[in-house]
């Protein structure tokens, strides 16, 4: 189906440090969960708040390092991910399903908005961002 398009954009604070774990092939997979908040006014003048949480999933490997060593409780990050919809059956029948923001890929993105790290340790971040090259690569330039 063309004309399709699944992408989530957010911005606003982790609530709790990213956990990261390996799976049994030793990738790594980051868990955060975002918090995102809207300020309105109501019909009657009073300051009104709404807070979504989200889960968010991170597979890609350089991004994973990122989220681990960087990001902590409160950090405000921008992503961007997918969509994706997980469904299992508990320990009682129970049929369930979770939707995730999910990053993998090279379309995923993770920048860090805090004031706090200043700006050569925002680029030691992408830098380190970048996966390992893989053996076999070609090391030569390919034009474009």
């Amino acid at each position: 189906m063309s004309g399709c398009l699944n992408e989530v954009n957010l911005i606003g604070n982790l609530c709790r440090d990213p956990e990261v774990r390996y799976s049994q092939a030793g990738k790594p997979i980051a868990n955060l969960t975002v918090a995102t908040s809207e300020q309105w006014k109501d019909a009657s003048g009073q300051k009104k708040e709404r807070t979504e949480y989200h889960r968010v999933v991170i597979f890609n490997e350089g991004l994973c390092g990122v989220a681990g060593r960087f990001l902590k409780k409160g950090s405000k990050v921008f992503l961007r991910g997918q969509l994706q919809t997980r469904k299992w059956t508990d320990q009682q029948g129970v049929e369930k399903h979770s939707t995730e923001t999910v990053l993998q890929g090279f379309n995923a993105v993770l920048v860090l908005l805090d004031g706090r790290r200043d700006d050569s340790q925002r680029a030691e971040a992408v830098a380190n961002a970048e996966p390992e090259r893989q053996p076999g690569w070609d090391d030569q330039e390919v034009p474009f």
